[in-house]
C-alpha cells in the first residue's frame, strides 16, 4: 500500500471540523435486479491505524485498491472500539445510536465500562428488514442486531482464536459448508449479501508495545494474508464478480510511556474541589466532587454541590487546561460539535501524544480515544466501485449507507451519514 494514496487530517482543528460536519441524507441506489454488487464482505479490522500502511508488504490488500480505492477515514469521538464500530454499523453518530465507552453513569452512580447498546438499527437489520441475508464472524457489533446464534439467515459465530480462525468461519460460509454457531452446525443457504469479519490482532499488538512495536510488520503481513483467502473464496465460489470488498479499522492508535493523575487530581483539589478516579462498576465516596473515568480520555462528572455549578465547571476546567500534558478540554458546546454521545460527563479532557490521564506505565503502551487516533485506513473495491477514485472526507458514518447503496438496498433507519457516491459505478 502506497501512503501517497492515504489523506490523512492532521491538524485538530481539521479533525474537529471533519467530525462536526453536518449529516446529509443519505439517499440510495433504488434496489432492482441488478445493484451495484450481490455481496458486500466488510473486514473490520481492530486498532487499524492510518500509519500502518507501508510498515510491511501487504500484495492482497494492493491488488483490491487496484480495483477501487486507499483513502484514510475519519472515526468519532470518543475513538474507543464498541462507539466507532456502532458509528461503523449504524451509520448514526455516538449522539444518535447512544454506545457510549468510560463514562459516569447517574443512574446506577457507577462508573461504566463499554457496552453493546444501540438506540437505532445497523445494517445488518436493514438487511434481513429487506429480505437479505448476513454472516458475522466475531463482529461483535451486530450480535443481537441483526445476527445470532443458529440463525441461517443472520448468522453469528464467535470462533476465538487469531484472525484466521475467523476467516476460516468465513471461507466455509462462502463455500456452502457448516460453521459451528452457538454449538450447532450450521449451514447458510446462500451465500449472504453482508458479511463481516472481525480481527483484533493489531489492536493487541499496539496496546502491548505501542504504535511503533515491531511486530506489527508481521502482524500486518499475516492480516494481509487472510484478506487474500477470503478474495480467493469469492472466487472459488464464482462471485468475485459480484462482491464488493471494504477493509477499515475502528480507530488508530498512538504510543504513551507517561501518566498525569497525580499532577490532574492535585489541579483539581487546588480549585478546592476533590476529584477520584473510578474504575467500572465502582461508586464514587460520599465526598467526591468530580467523578473520572479514564480511556483514552477523561470523562469528567461534577457531583452533589458541584453538579449543575457553571462556576465549578469553569474553575476546573481551567485547572486542568493549564497542565502541559492537557491538549485540550471539552466542554458540552465542543462534546455536542463532535456529535458525542449525551451520556459523556460535563468536561472530557484530552492528554496530549504520549501521555494518559493516569499512572506511569511500567513501559511504553498503546492509547487510543482521543482524536489523536481518529485516523484509519479505509478501501473499497470490487464490483459496484469505480477503479482509482476515491471518497471525499470519508467518515464511519459514511460506511453503512454506502454499504446499503452497495447492495441497492434503503440504509438503516438512523443512518446520518452519507452514500459515498463518487465512488460508486453505479448498477453492473
Amino acid at each position: 500500500m502506497s501512503r501517497r494514496t492515504l489523506r490523512p487530517i492532521t491538524a485538530a482543528t481539521a479533525v474537529l471540523s471533519a467530525l462536526a460536519l453536518t449529516a446529509t441524507s443519505a439517499t440510495v441506489v433504488q434496489a432492482d435486479d441488478h445493484p451495484p454488487a450481490d455481496h458486500v464482505v466488510l473486514v473490520a479490522l481492530d486498532g487499524f491505524d492510518a500509519d500502518y500502511v507501508g510498515r510491511a508488504p501487504t500484495p492482497h490488500l494492493d491488488a483490491l485498491v487496484e480495483n477501487g480505492s486507499l483513502t484514510t477515514s475519519t472515526g468519532v469521538m470518543p475513538s474507543i472500539t464498541n462507539p466507532s464500530w456502532s458509528s461503523v454499523a449504524t451509520g448514526a453518530w455516538p449522539s444518535t445510536h447512544h454506545n457510549t465507552a468510560y463514562w459516569f453513569d447517574p443512574t446506577s452512580g457507577t462508573a461504566r465500562g463499554q457496552q453493546r447498546d444501540l438506540a437505532v438499527p445497523t445494517i445488518a437489520q436493514a438487511v434481513r428488514e429487506q429480505g437479505g441475508t448476513v454472516f458475522s464472524a466475531q463482529w461483535f457489533i451486530l450480535q443481537d442486531y441483526g445476527v445470532t446464534y443458529g440463525d441461517p439467515q443472520g448468522l453469528y459465530t464467535q470462533p476465538g482464536g487469531d484472525c484466521s480462525r475467523r476467516v476460516d468461519d468465513a471461507v466455509a460460509v462462502i463455500a456452502g459448508e457448516p460453521v459451528s454457531s452457538g454449538g450447532a452446525m450450521v449451514t447458510t443457504e446462500v451465500v449472504p449479501q453482508l458479511l463481516t469479519v472481525y480481527c483484533d490482532t493489531l489492536d493487541a499488538i499496539g496496546h502491548r508495545g505501542g504504535a511503533e512495536d515491531p511486530a506489527l510488520a508481521a502482524a500486518l503481513t499475516e492480516v494481509d494474508a487472510q484478506i487474500g483467502r477470503l478474495v480467493q473464496a469469492t472466487k472459488d465460489a464464482g462471485i468475485y464478480g459480484r462482491t464488493a470488498f471494504i477493509v477499515t479499522g475502528d480507530h488508530g492508535m498512538t504510543t504513551f510511556d507517561r501518566g498525569f493523575a497525580d499532577e490532574a487530581l492535585a489541579a483539581i483539589s487546588d480549585v478546592g474541589y476533590e476529584a477520584e478516579i473510578l474504575t467500572a462498576g465502582h461508586a464514587p465516596a460520599p465526598s467526591t466532587d468530580v467523578a473520572i473515568v479514564v480511556g483514552g480520555v477523561a470523562d469528567l462528572t461534577l457531583l452533589g454541590d458541584a453538579a449543575g455549578d457553571r462556576r465549578a465547571e469553569l474553575r476546573i476546567r481551567r485547572a486542568l487546561a493549564t497542565l502541559p500534558q492537557v491538549r485540550a478540554v471539552y466542554g458540552e458546546t465542543a462534546q455536542r460539535l463532535m456529535h458525542m454521545s449525551p451520556h459523556h460527563g460535563d468536561l472530557i479532557v484530552e492528554p496530549k501524544p504520549g501521555w494518559s490521564f493516569g499512572t506511569d506505565p511500567a513501559t511504553a503502551v498503546g492509547r487510543h480515544g482521543a482524536t489523536t487516533e481518529l485516523q484509519v485506513p479505509l478501501v473499497i473495491a470490487g464490483s459496484g466501485v469505480r477503479d482509482g477514485r476515491s471518497p471525499r472526507g470519508p467518515r464511519h458514518v459514511d460506511l453503512a449507507p454506502t454499504m446499503a447503496a452497495l447492495l441497492g438496498i434503503e440504509p438503516p433507519s438512523g443512518s446520518e451519514g452519507r452514500v459515498l457516491r463518487e465512488v460508486l459505478s453505479g448498477r453492473r
